[in-house]
């Protein structure tokens, strides 16, 4: 089973863990070590079932069974047709920008920081194998293409903090930060409606942090921090556009987004990411408080 961390901080218990390769901490504001080690455990075990279930890296899972279905159709659950309709949600609203299809790009695109860039040649060949209007959906079956994939990462992590923050609430009534590499969420304001300091690298530099304070809701960040090609003084961004195949032109390096739930709140950073230089131009329509750099 993989590992827990819990410790005494200041007035509150930090607990961490890892999953969907990211460090995830649970800070919380209870009296004793028993009870934050309860949270903990229930916490991490539903990020790493969530994890397990829709995870594109595990095989045996509904992911898996879509993928390789070979062209035949797939009844999926409920809960995994939900994920499946919010993403369609967003493929609309996002004139097929956000597309659960697009991940096979990843094929091509390795972003560790390099400059190395796939030829343009290999992204055409691969855009045949993109495109949710391809898909059938109807009545919990879904039939791809032979050689498409689905993708759920882009709502997985969001959809997964909102989980943990409705487990934690069912535990205990005081303040609960949930935290997933820097998607995060609480059950509520802290004593004497005080709030949790979070720091968020914002750039790929060390020294560039943004300091949030979360009183309720959740705040969700896109960005290009870490994940990203240098090549010839040219900066590409990991957010790829799944109609060229290539990365959105002149994206922020990172978008964060204040919301009710996490998932909204990620559903808009992603959302303004994929607009590219206009990016601040559609939050402004949002009446969402957020943050570009």
């Amino acid at each position: 089973m993989p590992k827990i961390k819990l410790q005494q901080d200041k007035g509150f218990w930090r607990g961490s863990f890892d999953a969907m390769a990211s460090p995830c901490e649970v800070l919380m504001e209870v009296p004793d070590e028993k009870l934050a080690h309860k949270i903990l455990r229930a916490v991490s075990d539903e990020a790493w079932r969530i994890e397990k279930k829709f995870s594109r890296y595990r095989s045996g899972n509904i992911i898996f069974k879509i993928n390789h279905a070979n062209g035949n159709a797939i009844r999926v659950d409920d809960e995994s047709a939900r994920l499946i309709d919010f993403s369609i949600q967003l493929y609309q609203l996002s004139d097929g920008l956000f597309d659960i299809t697009s991940g096979v790009l990843r094929r091509l695109w390795k972003f560790d920081g390099s400059d190395r860039l796939p030829q343009p040649s290999e992204v055409e060949s691969i855009l045949a194998r993109i495109g949710w209007h391809k898909v059938i959906w109807q009545d919990h079956k879904i039939t791809l293409q032979a050689g498409m994939e689905i993708d759920l990462g882009g709502v997985g992590k969001e959809y997964a903090v909102d989980r943990c923050v409705q487990i934690a609430r069912n535990l205990t009534p005081l303040s609960v930060l949930i935290n997933f590499g820097g998607d995060l969420a609480t059950t509520g304001p802290r004593t004497g409606n005080g709030y949790w300091s979070v720091g968020r690298q914002i750039t790929g530099h060390e020294k560039t942090i943004a300091l949030f304070q979360l009183r309720k809701g959740a705040i969700a960040t896109s960005g290009d921090a870490h994940r990203y090609l240098l090549k010839d003084g040219i900066r590409y961004s990991h957010v790829l556009n799944p109609k060229t195949g290539w990365p959105v032109v002149d994206a922020p390096h990172t978008v964060s987004i204040a919301a009710p739930s996490c998932i909204e709140a990620g559903m808009l950073s992603t959302l303004a990411m994929l607009q590219g230089d206009k990016a601040d131009e559609f939050l402004k329509l949002q009446d969402v408080d957020y943050w570009l750099n």
